[in-house]
């Protein structure tokens, strides 16, 4: 049954609290080992992928759907002060994480796997795991300092696809060994590669790394490449937004 609230520093509202500070987000969310969804597709497909929910919140009409977990009910002035920002989908929830698996695991059952090195924005992450999920690739690596899937602009750029595509961190140093010694081929999507993504004939295990934004792919990621793929472009265009380039890359070596 749903509880009403009216107090935005009521302290079961405290997963909800001050949602667009990121980095205070980042040390709540590992401290309690949480993530926030919001809209109510996001929140099924969370459901459906059998993430435990811990609270939901939202406006009567667009909470009374959900169980299994406290359904609190607020007008739209509270949810506001709560999250610090107009909430346009009308619901939220919090759930409980999941260990991620080790890479290894990952790696064995996998034919087409991307590597994401060190990419720090949230929505080109989240567009990159929709793309992945979508042209059917296996399962996406994230180096350390890559950002998390599960913050919540990279859920809502995803449409939720974080939550069913297989996905774990790897090491930054040994990573390159780790996917080479897996059996894949390994390609960086750079553009000075010295291969054009047309003239690309994949194996049947193959990796493809993406670095992050500006800087590209590491030294060390380049120097154990088997491959260094580029997509032409234009004269005096230099490169495309990483996620975009992906989208592209993706559709072509599936």
């Amino acid at each position: 049954m749903a509880v009403r609230i009216d107090d935005p520093t009521d302290e079961r509202l405290r997963d909800f609290l001050h949602l667009r500070d990121t980095d205070l987000r980042a040390s709540i969310e590992a401290r309690e080992g949480i993530f926030i969804a919001e809209g109510a597709t996001t929140i099924g497909r969370a459901l459906a992928a059998g993430y435990r929910p811990r609270a939901f919140l939202g406006p009567a009409d667009r909470v009374a759907a959900f169980e299994g977990a406290p359904v609190y009910e607020v007008d739209a002035g509270v949810l506001e002060a709560t999250t610090g920002y107009r909430v346009h989908r009308g619901a939220l929830a919090s759930f409980e994480r999941r260990p991620t698996p080790p890479p290894s695991e990952l790696l064995r059952d996998a034919r087409r796997i991307v590597v994401c090195e060190d990419l720090v924005d949230t929505t080109n992450l989240g567009l990159i795991l929709r793309s992945i999920a979508a042209l059917g690739w296996d399962a996406a690596l994230l180096t350390p300092r890559c950002a998390d899937p599960l913050y919540r602009r990279a859920i809502k750029t995803s449409m939720g696809a974080v939550f069913t595509l297989p996905w774990t961190r790897i090491p930054h140093a040994t990573g390159p060994d780790l996917v080479r010694d897996a059996g894949f081929t390994l390609a960086a999507l750079t553009p000075d590669g010295e291969v054009e993504l047309g003239d690309v004939e994949a194996p049947d295990r193959f990796a493809l790394v993406l670095g992050s934004e500006g800087p590209g792919v590491s030294a060390r990621w380049r120097d154990h490449a088997d491959q260094r793929i580029r997509i032409a472009m234009r004269e005096g265009v230099d490169s495309l937004n990483v996620a975009a380039a992906a989208a592209i890359a993706l559709h072509a070596l599936r």
